[in-house]
């Protein structure tokens, strides 16, 4: 046999309150909502019908409570019976014949809302051409249906509000004042609170003048520029503000939303592209659905071609920047290069903006791509700041112009853009590729050093580390510390297999003998007078000393981390030097 499940409203309303709605104050949303529905049905019918919604607080009625009254529809008796006490109905505004998109209301909850602030809620409705209804709802879930003919003679309804023992702060005047200028402002009907107008206020975007003193109200800042929006297809309009000031690209950008003039969100998220996090957006729109709460926009494939269309919104003013003001363009850029960028990662045109307008850091100073490109057609790049750190002026010193690529995406954008300029020749330098580029000793000079440079590796061979003699400028920088990604993995590959047991040190040996050669170089630099001095020494013991100075400077100088073994290297090798230059004790 099928049974009628029980509703419990108590649960109903703790459900609201705690997990629906994120704060009381939705109630005054809910009402100024069911008012402009009402009247914009009565409009629908009859256009010179009033439009007005007046809200009474505890001060004006006398007793305690707060009445709204709209010059809306109104409700007949059957009405009030299938739709203020039918929980979960979708909405009434399909069932008095009007097309859903007309109307803000969407759930068929939003009076429930009310008893989060209220122990008992009376509404007064008059329907055109029958008599007025009174309805009496409370919080446990009882309610009360009478005709009151003789209270009420014009079409329309009142809602009254008597508060529960702990929500009479929610419905003083100050409180009600500030929430229904907050969600009513721009409504087109008439909204008033104790006799005090809250609306008329319009929409923003309509007084372009105001509009830097209305960001600054909204949301703190007066922005860089504005731009304006505008998408049919989800009837929206409405502008976003630049910020002036960097923004976080992780922090998640709120932006102010109404829906059909009401505001529906301060905080919206997902209205932009997540590139898009330099802009606050402050929009209108009829098309684009609600959640549940009337909180946020629902997300669905509207909302996502909606989100779409902004973003190449966005995307054309910066393209017009840098056709008509390219000094406002660098500006912009100066300040929010990580939210373009981030867009180049798979647009095409914003990719050819970054190369032609933002100056990346090279060392040959700061240049656009599309300038490096010209002057030495070949890109080369370090893809890590602490590379192009230690490879930098030694590369600069040997002709080669280098691109700092360390930053974030400018790897993944240079890498990109032979996709979309084919003629784009790119080259990735890692540290160690830069021994190829230094000069080579005579043969004699080679030949004669060997037994030095024999000294010197036998010295470092236990950190894996291999010895070079080459000459190349600047003459001041005696040694360079030279690695690549694999010999780091090979380096890493030996220490890991020192700390494990014997069946995973089998199995990284075995790595580990893929290849051999992948050693990280100590690069000694003839054309240093110390160097050469060094490479005359006669005392072995003197030569390695020198040599581990030398490496300790050398990872020193290029930033690079000091296992416990180079510590201890260096912490020995200065010793040992000090013990040499003061002589042995007597």
């Amino acid at each position: 046999m099928d049974r009628t499940f029980q509703v419990d409203l108590r649960g109903i309303v703790d459900l609201l309150s705690h997990h629906l709605y994120a704060s009381p104050r939705v109630y005054v949303r809910e009402l100024l909502q069911n008012a402009v529905d009402a009247i914009t049905a009565r409009r629908t019918a009859d256009p010179g019908a009033p439009a007005a919604i007046r809200i009474d607080t505890p001060d004006i009625t006398g007793d305690g409570t707060l009445r709204v009254h709209d010059t809306g529809v109104g409700l007949t008796e059957e009405q009030v019976h299938q739709f203020l006490a039918t929980i979960g109905r979708s909405s009434k505004r399909d069932d008095l014949g009007f097309a859903r998109h007309d109307f803000l209301g969407q759930f068929g909850i939003g009076l429930l809302s009310c008893f989060l602030v209220a122990d008992e809620i009376r509404v007064l409705t008059r329907a055109e051409g029958g008599p007025a209804v009174l309805w009496r709802g409370h919080a446990d879930g009882r309610y009360s249906v009478q005709t009151e003919d003789q209270h009420r003679a014009e079409v329309g309804t009142s809602v009254t509000l008597v508060p529960r023992r702990d929500a009479e702060e929610w419905l003083r005047r100050p409180t009600v004042v500030e929430l229904a200028s907050l969600y009513g402002s721009m409504l087109p009907f008439r909204v008033e609170v104790a006799g005090v107008p809250v609306s008329g206020d319009g929409l923003p975007w309509h007084n372009r003048e105001r509009l830097s003193e209305y960001c600054r109200e909204v949301f703190g800042f007066v922005p860089f520029d504005v731009i304006d929006l505008k998408v049919p297809e989800s009837g929206l309009t409405g502008v976003a503000f630049v910020l002036p000031t960097p923004a976080n690209p992780a922090a998640r950008a709120g932006h102010r939303v109404y829906l059909k003039r009401m505001l529906l969100a301060e905080g919206a998220e997902g209205v932009l592209p997540p590139w898009a996090f330099f802009a606050r957006c402050v929009i209108d729109t009829s098309e684009l659905r609600p959640t549940a709460s009337r909180e946020a926009l629902y997300e669905d494939s509207l909302l996502e071609a909606t989100r779409e269309a902004l973003g190449d919104q966005l995307r054309g003013w910066l393209m017009k920047l840098a056709g008509r003001s390219p000094r406002r363009l660098g500006e912009f850029l100066d300040v929010h290069h990580l939210g373009v960028k981030a867009l180049a990662m798979h647009d095409d045109e914003m990719l050819r903006l970054v190369e032609r307008w933002w100056p990346m850091e090279t060392n040959a100073g700061r240049m656009t791509l599309a300038d490096f490109r010209a002057q030495h057609g070949l890109i080369r790049y370090s893809a890590q700041l602490d590379e192009f750190r230690q490879i930098g002026a030694v590369a600069a010193a040997q002709g080669m112009a280098l691109v700092n690529a360390g930053y974030i995406y400018d790897t993944e954008i240079i890498e990109r853009l032979p996709q979309v300029e084919p003629g784009a020749l790119i080259e990735r330098v890692e540290p160690g590729d830069l021994s190829t580029a230094f000069d080579v000793l005579e043969p004699d000079v080679e030949l004669a050093k060997r037994p030095f440079v024999q000294l010197a590796q036998r010295a470092l061979d236990r950190l894996g580390c291999e010895v070079v003699l080459r000459a190349f400028d600047p003459a001041g920088v005696p040694a360079m510390y030279l690695t690549s990604r694999s010999a780091t993995f090979a380096a890493e590959l030996r220490a890991t297999r020192e700390r494990v047991d014997d069946v995973w040190a089998d199995v990284l040996d075995a790595l580990a003998r893929t290849d051999e050669q992948d050693r990280s170089q100590l690069v000694l630099n003839y054309r240093n007078p110390l160097v050469r001095r060094v490479t005359e020494i006669p005392d072995p013991d003197l030569v390695r000393l020198a040599v581990e100075g030398l490496y300790g400077q050398a990872l020193l100088l290029g930033h690079h981390p000091l296992r416990p073994a180079d510590a201890a290297l260096l912490n020995g090798s200065f010793l040992g030097l000090l013990n040499k230059a003061v002589g042995h004790e007597e």
